[in-house]
């Protein structure tokens, strides 16, 4: 878990980069862009605005070229899509817009790490459909075709609908080409994505159902380390004058007769 100082610290790095966005007209379109833009440079994803309609904006930050060089990615992926609407780069963005709109507040929620998913570092599955039945028969068809899990659904507007799962990447590719089939009988199709290896920043803004999330549970350390942890069990050793009288006349017939052979001095 990063500590507060260093949060602050690249709270402070990011104000000062270059902002870039673009917006796709589909949720799996702009989850695979901005897996392609992580992956392209060295640039940080602040998270999604939607707007409704259907608009889905990615926001990173970084170095100029950086930027660039992402967005340009970005571009490509999103227009391999269909789902390519706008894109933007501000070099240096002025601080006004850094109180206001949401291009930089959610970094200092990614380096928390409060919680984490249970489901991390495993592949990610997208179908995005029109209309919710259509979404629901896909995401049992992914459930039953394949070993893999329902990490939760995402609406965007204008009857969008994307149904989320995680699990190998093997198994994620089989889910999916059953939920594509499942979605074009029920009803529309609209994208679909496969990410196999998705980073750690890009686990941070997918949304995941409440049951799949674990809280990090506090290292609780000793106060005083010269603490002692436990106390050692003292073995209590028997009163010799509680015997019973029965042991104590055999002990002293014992002493009488080593006196009679000798064996015992007497003071």
């Amino acid at each position: 878990m990063h500590s507060y100082n260093q949060t602050s610290s690249q709270s402070r790095d990011i104000k000062g980069a270059a902002l870039g966005l673009v917006s796709t007209l589909s949720f799996p379109a702009i989850v695979g862009t901005a897996d392609m833009m992580l992956k392209s440079a060295g640039v940080h994803l602040i998270g999604y605005e939607k707007i409704g309609g259907g608009h889905c904006t990615a926001v990173i930050r970084g170095g100029v070229a950086d930027v660039r060089l992402a967005i340009e990615a970005g571009e490509q992926t999103a227009q391999q899509f269909g789902q390519f609407i706008s894109s933007l780069v501000i070099p240096r963005p002025y601080p006004n817009l850094n109180l206001v709109l949401p291009i930089i507040s959610k970094i200092g929620n990614i380096a928390e790490g409060e919680t984490y998913s249970k489901l991390s570092n495993q592949a990610v599955g997208l179908v995005e459909t029109i209309g919710f039945p259509a979404m629901v028969g896909a995401s049992d068809a992914m459930l039953k075709s394949a070993d893999v899990q329902l990490a939760a659904y995402e609406k965007i507007g204008s009857g969008l609908c994307t149904a989320i799962v995680r699990g190998s990447v093997a198994n994620v590719a089989v889910a999916v080409e059953a939920g594509m089939y499942e979605a074009e009988r029920i009803g529309d199709l609209n994208a679909v994505m496969v990410i196999p290896r998705p980073l750690d920043e890009l686990e941070q803004t997918l949304p995941v159902a409440n049951c799949w999330i674990e809280e990090r549970q506090p290292v609780r350390l000793p106060i005083n380390i010269k603490e002692q942890v436990g106390e050692a069990e003292l073995l209590e050793l028997p009163d010799l004058n509680k015997f019973p009288e029965k042991i104590v006349e055999e002990v002293q017939i014992q002493e009488v007769k080593k006196l009679e052979m000798g064996e015992l001095e007497l003071d």
